[in-house]
C-alpha cells in the first residue's frame, strides 16, 4: 500500500521522521498534526507536511491511512475520538510499543477489520521533531499487530512500511508483542534508568563517568513521562522479566561473597558470548 494521502497525528521524533520519510518517496500529501503549534509550523515549513491542520479530526476525515504517533495512552483517546471522523476504508495504524491495549481498543470501536498495531524498532531517547530523521526507518524491524479481523488490514499496513518506508515488517501476535518486548525493550530501560538513578546519588563528587556507564545509561535519558505509560500499559509482563533477574543477580551475589573465581567468571562469561555473538 501507497497512500495518496497519509495523515499523521503527533510530530515528534518518530511522527516526524515518518512524515520526512514519506515525502521523500513520494508520497502526494502527508497531511500531520501536533498538540503543540510550533511542531506543526516547523514540520510545514521543513517540508515534512504538505499540511497541517488546527485540529486532529481535520487530518482524520481527509486521508487513506492514518498513523497515530502520539504517546501510547494518547494514542487509545485518539483512535476514540478520530474513529466518527474516518472516512469509508480508510486504514489506521500506531507506533506504540505496548500493543494489546489498542488492539484490543480498536476491535471494540469496531475498527477491527480496519486497523493494524504497528511498533518500529528504531526508537530515539531524544523527542520532538527537532529529533526527526528522513531515514530513522530504513532496514528498521517493523512489528504488526493484526486484530481478530484485521489480516487484510494487517497485510496493507506491512505493504505501507516496506514500500514506502523502507522497513522490514514483522507480523506478530499483541499478546506475544508485548511479552518479547518487556525483555528485549523494557526491562533494559528499566535497568538502565535504575542503575543512572543510583549514579545520581552515590556518584563521588568530581568523579568521571566512562564510556561504559555512558553507554549502559544512554537510555535513561528518554522521557519519563513516556516511559511511565509504556511501563504500566505492559506492567504484567515487565514485572515478570524484573523477577526473572532475581536469580542471576543471586548468583553474581552468592560468587562475590564466598571469592567463588569460577563462579564469578561462568557468570560473566554467559553474558560476554551473548553479547559479542550480536556482532557476528
Amino acid at each position: 500500500m501507497r497512500p495518496t494521502k497519509l495523515g499523521i497525528i503527533g510530530l515528534g521524533a518518530i511522527g516526524g521522521s515518518l512524515a520526512r520519510q514519506a515525502k521523500q518517496a513520494g508520497v502526494p500529501a502527508v497531511l500531520g498534526w501536533s498538540p503543540q503549534p510550533a511542531e506543526r509550523v516547523a514540520a510545514a515549513r521543513q517540508g515534512a507536511i504538505d499540511d497541517a491542520p488546527a485540529r486532529a479530526a481535520d487530518v482524520a476525515r481527509a486521508v487513506e491511512l492514518l498513523v497515530l504517533a502520539a504517546p501510547p495512552a494518547a494514542n487509545l483517546e485518539l483512535l476514540e475520538a478520530l474513529r466518527p471522523h474516518l472516512p469509508a476504508g480508510a486504514l489506521v495504524t500506531d507506533v506504540g510499543s505496548v500493543k494489546r491495549a489498542i488492539v484490543a481498543r480498536a476491535e471494540a470501536l469496531g475498527l477491527g477489520a480496519r486497523f493494524a498495531g504497528g511498533h518500529p524498532l528504531a526508537g530515539t531517547h531524544e523527542a520532538g521533531f527537532a529529533a526527526a530523521r528522513p531515514d530513522l526507518f530504513t532496514d528498521a524491524v517493523v512489528y504488526v499487530t493484526p486484530t481478530r479481523q484485521g489480516d487484510g488490514a494487517a497485510r496493507d499496513v506491512a505493504q505501507f512500511w516496506a514500500e514506502t518506508l523502507r522497513a522490514h515488517p514483522v507480523m506478530i501476535d499483541a499478546a506475544q508483542h508485548d511479552r518479547q518486548v518487556a525483555v528485549t525493550s523494557h526491562l533494559p530501560q528499566a535497568v538502565a534508568s535504575l542503575l543512572a538513578g543510583f549514579l545520581a546519588r552515590a556518584l563521588p563528587p568530581g568523579a568521571m563517568l566512562g564510556a561504559g556507564a555512558r553507554d549502559t545509561t544512554r537510555v535513561a535519558a528518554s522521557d519519563p513521562a513516556l516511559w511511565t505509560e509504556i511501563f504500566l500499559m505492559n506492567r504484567d509482563e515487565l514485572l515478570a522479566a524484573l523477577r526473572s533477574l532475581e536469580e542471576p543477580l543471586g548468583e553474581l551475589e552468592r560468587a562475590l561473597e564466598s571469592g567463588d573465581a569460577a563462579g564469578l567468571g561462568g557468570w560473566l562469561a554467559r553474558g560476554a558470548v551473548w553479547r559479542r555473538g550480536l556482532r557476528a
